[in-house]
């Protein structure tokens, strides 16, 4: 059903660099939610009621705030399509995120006021209703959940949104909790179990742990998170194409929001080039970021000494002498200032996060490696952490 509306309500739905497509799958999305999660409601409410069960009647209230998790979505997805502004100038795509922490909410607070009605249920029982219509309600209930979650999942992966990967996870866990809410009804009909508020209690805590997990995938782009690696990949290929670049370090991705992103890093350049042939250079590799990857780049220009065989000499065996530290750790802006008594040499170290060390000491062990080439060096360290995976 959703290839076919796409095809017909979606223009060049394979363009996914395209902010306007992005957000067509996304209204698409939570438009069909809506809709699905109303019949669901009501016939749920129905069957909850036919059937006495507090389980169903429960559930059917999850497909109901699950309707208006869509609205959540459909709303984000709009409104992080409207144009920068002079409040917004990075524009307004982080709205999609914050849509999908309130559905992420939604969905906690639904589990936790399950879980509550449940717990009332276990205490005071009140027996419920065998019914071959709650049944079938509940069957095709299942059946629809899957399939919500089939292409909310898809889509989420297709246009890379923490939102629709957040309902494809609401949509799972209301799948699942459906299905329990259906065993222990043949069970309480084929044995003298109750089991409506076990398993009452069983749905919610799987319902609010699903909530929990897609809050932390909404929360991590807001805080900010390193870019893929197949995206430093795409990078590191269109600038290192350019054969006037020697390398470049100090990546950095800012994320507006999906369709905004800026990149800025700084590209190793030959000291003896002509300045304005390399700044030319620099102005068409950004262009081209730009133009390949749908982000504002800017590109600091480092000169770097390429026939100075001493200074690349040293360069060479720091490189591999910090490796010592850690197997990860790069350096660069390497320079050698000489004079009278000792040779300043400068550089900036790259350390992974995860390198159980402390600046002083890295810097200490630093100066000790670099004493051995030469008595006369002095290390002028300064400890960088990146920003990529």
């Amino acid at each position: 059903m959703f290839g076919i509306l796409s095809k017909i309500f979606i223009k060049n739905r394979d363009d996914l660099e395209n902010p306007a497509v992005r957000r067509a799958y996304g209204v698409l999305s939570g438009a069909l939610g809506i809709v699905l999660n109303i019949l669901l409601f009501a016939g749920k409410l129905t069957a909850g009621l036919i059937s006495g069960s507090v389980a169903i009647v429960a559930d059917a209230l999850n497909n109901l705030s699950d309707a208006g998790s869509s609205v959540v979505t459909l709303t984000g997805f709009r409104l992080a399509g409207q144009k920068p502004d002079k409040g917004h100038p990075f524009g307004h795509g982080r709205i999609e995120y914050v849509s999908g922490l309130i559905v992420s909410m939604l969905i906690i607070l639904m589990g936790f006021e399950l879980g509550k009605s449940s717990v009332e249920k276990i205490i005071s029982p009140s027996g419920t209703e065998f019914s071959v219509v709650a049944v079938i309600i509940l069957a095709a209930s299942v059946l629809v959940k899957l399939y919500m979650c089939f292409y909310n999942g898809r889509v989420g992966k297709k246009i890379g949104s923490p939102a629709m990967k957040a309902t494809a996870a609401d949509s799972l866990g209301d799948c699942v909790a459906t299905t329990v809410v259906l065993i222990c009804t043949f069970i309480t009909k084929f044995t003298s179990l109750d089991l409506d508020g076990i398993c009452g209690v069983a749905v919610a805590m799987f319902i609010f742990v699903s909530g929990i997990r897609a809050a932390k995938e909404t929360i991590d782009p807001l805080l900010g998170v390193p870019p893929t690696e197949e995206f430093v990949n795409k990078i590191s290929k269109t600038v290192m194409a350019h054969k006037g670049v020697l390398g470049f370090h100090d990546l950095i991705v800012h994320d507006y929001g999906p369709g905004r992103r800026m990149i800025s890093l700084h590209a190793e350049v030959p000291a003896d080039e002509d300045l304005l042939q390399t700044h030319d250079m620099i102005d068409n590799i950004e262009r081209e970021l730009a133009e390949k990857l749908g982000c504002d780049a800017v590109i600091h220009m480092d000169p770097i000494e390429t026939d100075d065989k001493i200074t690349m000499e040293a360069r060479s065996k720091i490189a591999e002498l910090v490796k010592i530290i850690d197997e990860r750790v790069t350096i660069h802006d390497f320079r050698m200032v000489t004079g009278p008594t000792h040779t300043n040499v400068i550089f900036d170290i790259v350390v992974p996060y995860d390198v159980n060390r402390t600046e002083a000491e890295i810097r200490r062990d630093i100066e000790r490696m670099v004493k051995t080439l030469d008595s006369n060096y002095y290390a002028i360290v300064h400890v960088d952490k990146s920003f990529v995976k």
